[in-house]
């Protein structure tokens, strides 16, 4: 490993010196990789990362690229705060550089400099630093404005880099990068969404900068696909306690339900109204599903109503919602409550899974997963009879419907399909079906059917749930159970060994 240093840091010495070739600089990163951080910490010099930093500022892609992968394991030896000291100057020019790797490289390193609570105080006293990272947000590469999103975001972790994002003249900068287009103008909302996140302290600074109750506002634009991206933001706000109380207390989610109600007027709906059914399933399961679908109940009717339709756009929004909405406990009794609307919903699910377009019968296996999973601490007889009803009314032979879903050549289908039996495999009921179905259970351990890694893992789960069931034993028998557990036991890529004997004078 010494020899290894020694060699890279003569490789770095000799192209600090001179202007080194391509090949050298190729040499130099591979180099590098076989170092490790505390060793290069030790022999790495400050000459050596501004001759680096100086050999970015040429016209030739391949060059530049193998210097951001040097300076990118480089810098990831050294103390943020040396980086921003010792450094300064050379990450000023690399925000400006014509080349996004370099803006992304330089972003990072920020990054990194605005976690360390030694070296935020640097970095707050480099405003033009922080202004050009603002105008990052506005560049067309996506992956850039990223960069630069997230780096924006840890600074305002602390209060004095929230404060001095928010309550400086660099409000005033990104409120001029967000006047470039609307997608920039919601990309600087994601940060402040992001940043709201953190506390109730962060936004209730967001909210006084006014950006907060702007981004409410553009809920009732004319813009439709404007409102369609606004909810999608309100919707990550909703994630936080302190968002959903906010948006209670504005009351926005009572507009929301009001915009629900409403689009049956509005020939535009379409656009906007899969993202506000959205919203309200997300709030169900961090806040409470009952709470929400009795305060809210069009919601629930407008979920059904989307289900029940024609339009495979709106269907596959209901399913995902139904899916995210009993994905608990509370929320599936939600569901319970409707009775057959539910049950008659269940037939039209297992219907699209077996006929509908791919992705939508992807969907439906999700939620399917996702409506009759039970943890085994929250199994008991009723909530039982109701997966198992739930499960009957998905199909006149259900169980023979997935696993024909689950022997088709497309390895999306055939995990989803695995995906369902894992989810009822820890169900008295459901083993009790899958040892009375012939063959299944040597479907469940022969392993030549799953030919690829995705497969193969997605069966492992399966057999997993089975063998840590505690009624497995006892409903399979012993011999089925034993061929389980050799299974887990031999992992998720276990390849029996084929014996071959060599004859003398064969070819």
């Amino acid at each position: 490993m010494a020899e290894a240093a020694v060699a890279a840091v003569a490789l770095l010495e000799r192209a600090a010196r001179r202007d080194p070739a391509l090949e050298e600089l190729r040499a130099l990163r591979v180099a590098l990789q076989a170092v490790p951080l505390a060793a290069l910490r030790a022999r790495l010099g400050e000459h050596h990362l501004r001759a680096l930093f100086g050999l970015l500022a040429v016209n030739d892609r391949e060059q530049v690229s193998a210097c951001v992968s040097i300076l990118e394991r480089l810098l990831q030896a050294l103390d943020p705060l040396y980086v921003i000291q010792n450094l300064r100057e050379e990450l000023q020019k690399g925000l400006f550089h014509p080349d996004d790797s370099v803006k992304i490289l330089t972003m990072s390193q920020v990054g990194r400099i605005v976690e360390d609570s030694a070296a935020v105080p640097e970095i707050l006293h480099s405003p033009e630093l922080l202004q050009q990272i603002i105008k990052c947000i506005g560049e067309e590469k996506i992956a850039v404005a990223k960069e630069a999103i997230k780096s924006l975001s840890r600074l305002a972790q602390s209060q004095e880099g929230l404060e001095a994002l928010l309550g400086s003249s660099l409000l005033g900068d990104l409120r001029r990068v967000m006047a470039t287009s609307d997608v920039v103008r919601y990309r600087v909302y994601e940060l402040i969404v992001e940043i709201s996140s953190v506390s109730a302290e962060s936004l209730n600074y967001c909210a006084n900068t006014g950006l907060i109750p702007e981004l409410i506002g553009e809920l009732t634009g004319e813009d439709v696909l404007v409102r369609a991206t606004c909810i999608e933001m309100l919707t990550s706000l909703a994630h936080s306690p302190q968002g959903r109380q906010f948006l209670a207390q504005q009351g926005v989610i009572d507009r929301i339900s009001n915009i629900i109600l409403g689009a049956e007027s509005d020939p535009f709906s379409s656009f906007y109204l899969p993202g506000f059914v959205k919203f309200f399933g997300n709030l169900a399961v961090v806040d409470s599903p009952q709470q929400i679908c009795e305060r809210y109940p069009v919601f629930m009717e407008k979920v059904f109503e989307m289900a029940e339709s024609q339009d495979p756009t709106m269907i596959g929004v209901a399913v995902d919602t139904l899916g995210i909405l009993g994905s608990n406990v509370e929320g599936k009794q939600v569901l319970q409550k409707t009775r057959s609307r539910f049950q008659n919903l269940l037939s039209k699910i297992g219907h699209q899974a077996k006929n509908a377009p791919t992705e939508l019968r992807l969907r439906c296996l999700d939620a399917i997963s996702s409506l009759l999973y039970l943890p085994p601490e929250q199994q008991t007889e009723d909530l039982l009879r109701m997966t198992e009803s739930w499960f009957t009314s998905l199909s006149s032979q259900p169980l023979e419907l997935f696993r024909s879903i689950s022997t088709q050549p497309f390895p999306d289908l055939h995990c989803g399909a695995l995906r369902v039996f894992t989810a009822i495999a820890n169900q008295p009921w459901a083993q009790k079906l899958m040892l009375s179905s012939p063959g299944f259970v040597e479907y469940v351990v022969d392993r030549s059917v799953e030919p690829d890694k995705a497969s193969k893992d997605a069966k492992y789960e399966l057999v997993k749930a089975l063998v840590n069931s505690k009624t497995i034993a006892e409903i399979f028998g012993n011999q089925y159970y034993l061929r389980l557990r050799a299974y887990l036991h031999e992992g998720p890529y276990y390849v029996k060994a084929v014996s071959t004997t060599a004859v003398e004078g064969a070819e």
